[in-house]
């Protein structure tokens, strides 16, 4: 259904594909794997039309095509679902959903017909959500699902899916791929992205391998590879799990503390510590409210009760800004693409904006010499690849992305860091070298506060592990690090009956 040949894609000081090809056939569900930078994600968006090839070929039922534009690709059947959401705050569901196939009566949308194709669409994800709601401020899962119902609307012969399940519970992933097999079995072709091994597994029958821009597996049936093959073709070595160093005790006093915290956001009687030299995990499904109160803690909603003391004084935080500069708090977010980083603008400026009133020039303005010598050192410091300083942001793969906006809180030298979902969308080898970096963050005395939902990667980190459950705690664990018991306690109090 889609050949791509030896594609090419060369980008100013950077070959970011260098013969890369790939095969999908019809009724098939294909695995695009390699690590950040291997070239996923410009293969994308070569086959839709985003970017044009510098080299090579590419055919859709047999047919060569030359995709001048986005709506080239969708013409041709190709319908994607990005790693970067591309919907439209101020329009509702169904607007977002038939945007590109607008339904006119009278020269004007058909809002009727909008809604029941996006009903449509929103049953076959099992998603209950109205259709005329505004997408501004839906969770993070809903606004994916929304994607991915998009691309179902489209009724395309080719469907790309590029780490669909990203911000999605168990039951929500369970149900897309239950889609995703109803298409394959109706003859869609379908390329499926993933860092997750086991979903690849679970959904794929063949597999193609990038690395350095270059398939170094080409459509190869997934049953004759194990785990360990797919990650030496993606790494060039078979992976091993870093073992991380004795960390220093916490500090006796704590830095952060919340007391009986109820919030805007509907959390209720939220109590916890947080001591320097510690990593306090903060675990729940989607929907327990981890990153809202993350986001009350940083002035970003109201608290309406309880106590939030900082380094034992109670604090009133107005904004992040103010979280900065006066309790010296910084704050990775969950979604860096729009929360975590101005992708438009260099790499140097991205790191030093935290810092600029210590680098203005005496006569006003910021000092670009300044901004690139900080750039510089914590480029090297967090081994961030990128061509030189002054790279747009966007233009980084996804865990050079996430490097920077940790750089940042860094370059101000917070005391306290929150660090929401860290390596989501990051590969096996870069997600390790994540771990070491938080883990030596705490050993350097920072205290950290970890919201991630992988239950892993909560139990190689965190010291304690406090779970929540509908906007308050129900539980606390102290981690020893042995997952099979640390996980069945975490699931234990989420799963509990509720109290009445």
């Amino acid at each position: 259904m889609l050949v791509a040949e030896n594609l090419v894609k060369v980008f100013p000081g950077v070959r970011a594909l260098d013969g890369a090809s790939l095969n999908i056939a019809p009724g098939s569900v294909h695995a695009l794997l390699g690590e950040n930078g291997a070239g996923k994600s410009t293969l994308i968006k070569i086959l839709t039309g985003v970017h044009r090839p510098d080299g090579g070929s590419l055919t859709i039922g047999g047919e060569p095509v030359a995709f001048d534009s986005p709506h080239a690709a969708v013409r041709a059947g190709v319908g994607v679902v990005h790693q970067e959401r591309n919907l439209v705050p101020e329009f509702s569901v169904a607007e977002n959903i038939v945007l590109q196939h607008l339904p006119a009566k009278g020269g004007l949308l058909d809002r009727a017909a909008a809604r029941q194709e996006a009903r449509r669409c929103l049953d076959l994800l099992g998603l209950e959500l109205d259709p005329d709601r505004r997408v501004r401020g839906l969770p993070v899962s809903q606004l994916q699902l929304i994607e991915v119902a998009k691309a179902l609307s489209m009724d395309s012969r080719v469907l790309l899916l590029d780490e669909p399940t990203t911000a999605s519970t168990p039951s929500e992933v369970e149900r897309l791929f239950d889609v995703i097999r109803g298409l394959r079995d109706n003859g869609i072709a379908i390329l499926f992205v993933s860092h997750k091994l086991e979903e690849v597994y679970a959904l794929c029958d063949t597999v193609t391998v990038l690395r350095d821009g270059v398939s170094g597996l080409e459509s190869v049936p997934l049953k004759d590879l194990q785990r360990s093959d797919l990650i030496s073709a993606m790494v060039g070595r078979e992976h091993s799990t870093v073992d991380l160093p004795p960390r220093p005790p916490a500090a006796d006093e704590p830095v952060l503390e919340l007391s009986g915290v109820s919030t805007a956001f509907g959390h209720r009687d939220v109590s916890l510590s947080l001591h320097k030299g510690e990593i306090l995990g903060l675990y729940g499904l989607v929907g327990a409210g981890r990153s809202e109160l993350a986001k009350a803690l940083l002035g970003l909603s109201t608290i309406t009760a309880g106590d939030v003391r900082v380094r034992g004084k109670t604090a009133r935080i107005t904004d992040v800004r103010n979280a900065l500069k006066k309790y010296r708090i910084g704050y990775v977010p969950e979604d860096r693409k729009d929360e975590g980083l101005f992708l438009d603008q260099p790499v140097s400026r991205n790191i030093a904006v935290t810092v600029w009133d210590r680098i203005q020039q005496r006569f006003g303005g910021v000092s670009q010499r300044k901004e690139r010598q900080l750039a510089d050192e914590y480029v090297t410091k967090l081994g961030i690849r990128l061509a030189s300083p002054t790279q747009l942001a966007g233009q980084l793969s996804g865990g050079n992305q996430q490097k920077v906006s940790l750089a940042k809180w860094l370059a101000a030298d917070t005391e306290i860091l929150i660090i929401d979902e860290p390596t989501v969308g990051i590969d096996v080898r870069t997600k390790a070298a994540f771990h070491e970096l938080i883990w030596q963050l705490a050993a350097d005395g920072r205290a950290v506060l970890l919201i991630t939902s992988d239950l892993v990667e909560m139990v190689t980190l965190a010291d304690r592990i406090v779970v929540m459950r509908g906007f308050h705690v129900c539980g606390e664990v102290v981690n020893d690090h042995v997952y099979d018991s640390v996980s069945r306690q975490v699931m234990g109090l989420i799963h509990a009956d509720a109290p009445t």
